[in-house]
């Protein structure tokens, strides 16, 4: 994992050269080595055999001298000296040769002054055994006595110059073998050597040649990019520019160009260019902005105007922040955008804003109307009504009679109708503040309201404990209420009513119903009944505004309670659902946010 992560790095191309360029120069030195190794060995082997070459010539030349001396002897002819007076000249040259070639050998020195001084004697005996031989008979003595001494010097001369031929081969063989092993390990370590810059070669290349094929790719998504870009400047309707600070010039995209009414590359790029399509009256605001710019290295949101050739005015809101790129150059990058279409949405919205608040005037006015003037000919009529049995009740006709309790039964509806169409008024407003409230109290104070029609059909309502919430009391207590309250009036005629309150906190990812939620965390509360139930089909229709599954004559009410329930857990952020069965019971399940 490792090796792969050094391959793929960017700077291993780099370190793969280095290490092959210092390769091949160390190549090189090893070859400029081997082959000086060579050179020199070549050089000691021609000096040996100078050496040996000299040596020989000494003895040669000493032999000549004898065999001159020998025939000067025997016939008395002075030109057999000749070899003689010449051998002593040749000898001291070889000797001037010798101690150059061994200069850099002191034992060679040593045997060369050794040999000087016994060829001195041969050459001094030769002379006197030359003067005894020409002699009388009477020097004949003398002479044999000269003769063998001279034979006893030629004898050491030849041991001392075979010692030192013998001396020169064996350091000529020492030499030889150094440089041969020298010579015979280096090619393998220079194969080595080679053959591991070639493999970190290879590496290199077929590095290069992945990052070319990665770049190739890279370019091509960078032209994509490009285009990408260009198409997104287009539909999103901004354009970039970037203002190079040193050198005080600017550069405009393609689609800058089209935010000013204008083909790319129509204008100069100037700063003063560009302000010639801004609107006159932000002239003298845009213009400050740049100059603060400047100075600031830093562009803050701006909104100004343009005009268009064709006479359109657009908003335009621009953006720079100051950078430095790879070379330590400031510039300033900046973003251009058309907000034209906000600007006509919010002005739009604004609009529909005013509406609105004109709507809620008007429902201000209808819930006073409703509470008041509507209720007051409603009460004025029940009035009547009252008035009219106590006082004509016996004049009136058996059909008269049923009219006046039709109207008292109308009275009654069109009054719970107001008073419910103002409740569910009041739950529209849900700007109320949320308070730590205890739970168990407000499903309290709801069954108390509801405690004569409990005790009337002998209701059994079991209750968990709830922990305390962050709720708006007030509705909370409705939404119970209207619940308990819509068991009670759905329920069988020949059971006692069993309602059941359960609590429990769940997570959002638990329960799929929640996935809409903006909370994690939820209150769970279910109240469930034994009552008639209905299909389940109506389970969602049941919450809306004045929807009723049974005929008013069969069951009191408006068709509000639930719709005011779904209000209220609205307004907190949770949930309701119900769940039905006929002759088997509801269900209803609220959730609210742990907040």
């Amino acid at each position: 994992m490792m090796i792969r992560k050094i391959y793929k790095s960017s700077w291993f191309i780099k370190v793969v050269f280095v290490v092959s360029l210092f390769a091949i120069i160390f190549i090189a030195g090893l070859g400029y080595k081997h082959i000086t190794n060579l050179s020199k060995s070549t050089d000691l082997v021609i000096h040996a055999f100078k050496v040996n070459v000299e040596l020989e010539q000494i003895l040669s030349y000493l032999k000549d001298a004898e065999t001159g001396q020998r025939g000067f002897i025997i016939t008395r002819d002075s030109s057999y000296l000749k070899p003689f007076f010449e051998g002593r000249i040749k000898v001291n040259n070889s000797f001037a040769e010798l101690k150059y070639l061994t200069i850099d050998n002191p034992e060679q020195q040593e045997n060369l002054k050794e040999l000087s001084t016994l060829i001195d004697k041969r050459l001094d005996n030769l002379e006197i055994a030359s003067n005894y031989a020409i002699k009388e008979q009477t020097d004949l003595a003398q002479f044999k006595d000269a003769f063998q001494e001279g034979k006893d010097y030629m004898n050491a001369i030849r041991s001392k110059l075979n010692y030192m031929i013998t001396l020169e081969s064996d350091l000529l063989k020492k030499r030889n073998e150094k440089y041969t092993s020298t010579a015979k390990i280096t090619p393998i370590f220079l194969y080595v050597f080679i053959l591991l810059t070639l493999v970190l070669m290879y590496a290199a290349y077929a590095k290069i040649n992945s990052d070319i094929d990665k770049l190739k790719k890279y370019n091509q998504q960078l032209k994509v990019f490009k285009e990408a870009t260009k198409q997104s400047e287009i539909i999103n309707k901004h354009g970039s520019w970037r203002w190079n600070v040193e050198e005080d010039t600017f550069h405009f995209s393609d689609n800058l160009f089209r935010l000013l009414g204008e083909e790319p590359n129509s204008f100069d790029q100037s700063i003063e260019n560009f302000m010639q399509f801004v609107h006159p009256e932000d002239v003298e605001k845009l213009s400050a902005q740049v100059e603060k710019m400047k100075e600031e290295k830093d562009l803050p949101f701006i909104v100004y105007r343009v005009i268009h050739k064709n006479g359109s005015i657009h908003y335009l809101k621009a953006y720079g922040k100051s950078t430095v790129n790879s070379e330590g150059h400031t510039q300033l990058l900046g973003t251009t955008t058309d907000i034209t279409d906000e600007i006509d949405h919010y002005n739009t919205l604004e609009k529909r804003n005013k509406e609105l608040e004109l709507n809620n005037k008007e429902l201000q006015a209808f819930n006073y109307v409703a509470s008041h003037d509507l209720q007051e000919p409603l009460r004025k009529i029940q009035t009547f009504l009252s008035r009219l049995e106590d006082k004509e009740h016996d004049n009136l006709s058996e059909s008269g009679k049923k009219y006046v309790e039709r109207i008292h039964v109308a009275a009654g509806r069109m009054r719970l109708l107001i008073d419910d169409l103002l409740q569910y008024s009041r739950t529209n407003k849900s700007d109320e503040v949320l308070k730590e409230s205890n739970i168990n109290t407000l499903l309290e104070d709801a069954q108390q309201d509801l405690a004569e029609v409990i005790v009337s059909k002998n209701a059994t309502i079991t209750v968990d404990k709830i922990p305390n919430m962050k709720v708006i009391p007030f509705q909370i207590q409705q939404l119970f209420g209207n619940l308990i309250g819509n068991s009670l009036k759905y329920s069988k005629k020949d059971l006692d009513p069993v309602i059941t309150v359960t609590y429990e906190q769940v997570s959002s990812e638990d329960d799929k119903k929640l996935s809409k939620g903006s909370f994690n965390e939820y209150h769970k509360i279910v109240i469930s009944d034994n009552g008639i139930g209905f299909e389940q089909e109506y389970a969602d229709k049941i919450f809306s505004l004045f929807s009723r599954l049974h005929n008013k004559d069969e069951y009191s009410g408006t068709g509000i309670g639930l719709s005011i329930c779904r209000k209220i857990t609205d307004n907190h952020r949770g949930f309701i659902f119900a769940k039905g069965k006929p002759n088997e019971g509801a269900t209803f399940v609220i959730y609210l946010p742990v907040i």
